[in-house]
């Protein structure tokens, strides 16, 4: 009985000590994915051959805060896919105004040049530890994450805009500098998860 006693006090001190890791962390190096694209294609990080890295946003249509955060998103965009930071965007939420048929909507009303994806296992959203939308990912191009968290310091409209965390990230890498601030909250809805 002591023996079983003994084990089960090691295991318990065991899990505590190393408790189970949700997402990653700065400094991680993160994996690729292959999910459809509002165009019917099927995209992977590894598709964009000539990036010097990635803004991986987790997003969604029905948020307020995506809302708020679209335009910025585009500019981001914008200014530095051309640069070797494209931004790939990723849907993961679960309801009808986040269903693919949406995302498609959106996408082509708002004209995005970037991809959106769909995450409907919602498996991408769990490996990289997102959890509220817009949730961001600087990745370089080995997919070391560079930065998580916030686009900006003014998530209800870009005019209170004081800090630019992802622009200064994006700026640090492409100068070979390291990232001035590497992790903020995001600040945004909860990712709608399945129920198992």
């Amino acid at each position: 009985m002591k023996r079983v006693l003994l084990m089960v006090m090691c295991v318990v001190m065991f899990v505590a000590a190393n408790p189970v890791k949700n997402g990653y962390e700065v400094g991680d190096v993160a994996t690729d994915f292959k999910l459809k694209n509002v165009d019917g294609k099927m995209v992977s990080l590894a598709d964009f051959k000539d990036a010097k890295g990635y803004v991986l946003i987790f997003d969604c249509n029905t948020c307020p805060y995506s809302k708020a955060y679209n335009q910025r998103i585009i500019d981001l965009n914008e200014k530095y896919s051309t640069k070797g930071f494209p931004v790939i965007t990723i849907n993961a939420n679960e309801g009808s105004g986040d269903s693919y048929s949406e995302m498609v909507r959106i996408a082509n009303k708002k004209k995005y040049k970037f991809p959106y994806l769909y995450d409907e296992s919602q498996e991408t959203a769990k490996a990289y530890g997102a959890t509220n939308t817009p949730h961001v990912f600087v990745l370089t191009k080995d997919l070391k994450v560079s930065y998580i968290g916030a686009i900006d310091d003014s998530p209800s409209n870009a005019a209170g805009v004081t800090k630019r965390y992802v622009e200064d990230a994006v700026d640090a890498l492409l100068k070979g500098a390291s990232v001035p601030v590497t992790k903020t909250k995001a600040i945004g809805c909860g990712i709608k998860w399945k129920r198992a």
